[in-house]
């Protein structure tokens, strides 16, 4: 039981430790969620233009 201190200073560590790799990992998540966001809008932008500009170059029968 002497040794208490030293487990709990480990486990506090470990948890520590685990703790920033999820608070990182949710952050990078998050970014690359924004990311993916701002690609899809693109895309969609440009589908909407490419469909217009497809549009308008066609010949009214």
């Amino acid at each position: 039981m002497e040794h208490l201190g030293y487990l709990f200073a480990a486990y506090s560590i470990i948890f520590v430790v685990i703790f920033l790799y999820v608070v990182f990992i949710w952050r990078r998540q998050a970014a690359l969620d924004a990311e993916l966001r701002t690609l899809e809008a693109r895309m969609a932008a440009l589908a909407e233009e490419s469909t217009a500009s497809a549009s308008q170059s066609q010949p009214d029968a």
